[in-house]
């Protein structure tokens, strides 16, 4: 896993680089949570294809309690990709309200998340 740091605001931002899933359990959740604090990043951007398939399945609460780890320990979250094929109505309104509060945000590329 590589990680390319970015200053916006004055906040220090994580973008990781790579091909695995990094985001699989609540455990990866915070072993991430803990290496990013640890080096003093505000927030994680991480891509669509660093969480597995599931994720996107409300239903069975794995998005709900890895994002929860991210709010319960105040590190921001940004996941980029395309999210219209998973898009049931009730992610639609996950996402929305997720941007909404900006804790948690669902964005489609980097040159957004940046923002």
């Amino acid at each position: 896993m590589k990680v390319q740091t970015h200053q916006v605001g004055g906040r220090l931002l994580a973008e990781i680089l790579s091909d695995q899933v990094i985001l699989g359990t609540v455990e990866d959740a915070l072993d991430l949570i803990g290496n990013m604090s640890y080096q003093g990043f505000d927030g994680v951007m991480v891509y669509e294809h660093n969480v597995p398939p599931e994720f996107f399945v409300l239903r069975n609460r794995l998005a709900g309690e890895i994002l929860q780890k991210f709010a319960q320990y105040a590190l921001s979250l940004t996941l980029i990709g395309d999210f219209g094929p998973y898009a049931s109505p009730s992610l639609r309104d996950f996402i929305r309200e997720s941007n909404a509060r900006g804790q948690i945000r669902f964005v489609s590329t980097l040159e957004e998340a940046l923002r």
